[in-house]
């Protein structure tokens, strides 16, 4: 084991993805903001698009935690799952003006699981603990040869391999082993470094967790995009649960005849088709049919095309306005 451990530091120095900028940085603050874009998102998006731009605009915990959620929610848009954001913002305001320290006190943060906190605590303080994301999970499947695993075992596992081992350069090195080496339609196992100790390496896809694919519900829905004489468009908050704090247009039933505007009903039956859009979210698949209706602006809520550029809209609601502009 201890070979093993030496291995990967050394196939780290080699081959290590040292250029991640969050991996150029032991500040907690920017490697969490790291940790929480890199949930459910490619690495490729959050380097290339929105980690540093973040971290410009909010460039400490303190900046972040002083900042209107709505600029928060503005700075991720398009990087999708928005609950990430608020828990970010959340997170912030609890810290105190500084990152905790601790494994316990980084989970008793919103929104940060054990992996977050391992994270933050392995890469910003050195703290010797091991990470678990899904790269590392299926290294340790094949390598420990477990086709069935509790999050327990995986774990206990995770901590035997990182040992003495120095956590910084052997996390970063699981993952990307995970990421480059040991994939999950092929494992390029000559050039692995964990192959001396690998139980797996004879048929490495035996040990992946496969779970059942579900069928993705579809969500019809029908989009309003009400504008008056000055080209203004009705927008407002969302209130639900789903993108709470985004802006959104009118949605719909598919069949609505009516449609609340402005503080009143207005019937829609002569509302221009302007197209559809699709939108996969983590749940469900949103189906919309998107019309324009023209009206006199009487209360609040409109909006000029420049004030609605500064606002966070969802993809399905970008989509939907470039069809009226397109229109």
């Amino acid at each position: 084991m201890e070979q093993a451990r030496r291995a990967i530091a050394a196939w780290y120095e080699t081959h290590g993805r040292h250029d991640l900028p969050w991996r150029l940085t032991r500040d907690p603050y920017a490697i969490y903001v790291s940790e929480i874009m890199l949930q459910q998102t490619q690495v490729a998006t959050v380097r290339d698009r929105y980690y540093a731009p973040f971290l410009a605009r909010f460039p400490d915990v303190k900046t972040l935690a002083e900042a209107p959620l709505e600029d928060v929610l503005k700075a991720w848009e398009g990087l999708g799952y928005y609950r990430r954001a608020k828990h970010l913002h959340a997170a912030a305001r609890a810290c105190g003006g500084a990152m905790p320290e601790t494994v316990d006190g980084l989970m008793a943060l919103p929104g940060v699981g054990r992996n977050t906190a391992h994270a933050v605590a392995a890469f910003a303080y050195r703290t010797p603990v091991p990470v678990m994301e899904a790269n590392v999970r299926r290294v340790l499947r094949r390598v420990f040869a477990l086709k069935e695993a509790s999050e327990k075992l995986l774990w206990e596992k995770a901590a035997e391999l990182l040992g003495n081992a120095d956590p910084f350069i052997h996390n970063q090195a699981m993952m990307d082993i995970g990421a480059t080496i040991c994939m999950p339609a092929q494992a390029a196992c000559g050039g692995c470094p964990l192959t001396s100790i690998c139980r797996g390496k004879q048929n490495p896809a035996s040990y992946d967790a496969k779970p059942a694919k579900k069928a993705v519900p579809v969500r019809s829905r029908l989009l309003l995009l009400v504008t008056d004489r000055e080209g203004r468009i009705f927008a407002s908050p969302r209130e639900g649960a789903l993108l709470h704090g985004m802006y959104a247009f009118p949605e719909l039933e598919p069949e609505a005849s009516q449609a609340m505007v402005d503080g009143e009903k207005h019937n829609i039956g002569n509302a221009r088709l302007l197209g559809r859009i699709r939108q996969v979210y983590s749940h469900f698949r949103l189906e919309a049919e998107v019309r324009h209706l023209a009206m006199d602006a009487r209360k609040r809520g409109w909006l000029s095309p420049a004030d609605l550029a500064a606002l966070p809209l969802s993809r399905a609601d970008r989509k939907a306005l470039a069809l009226l502009s397109n229109n």
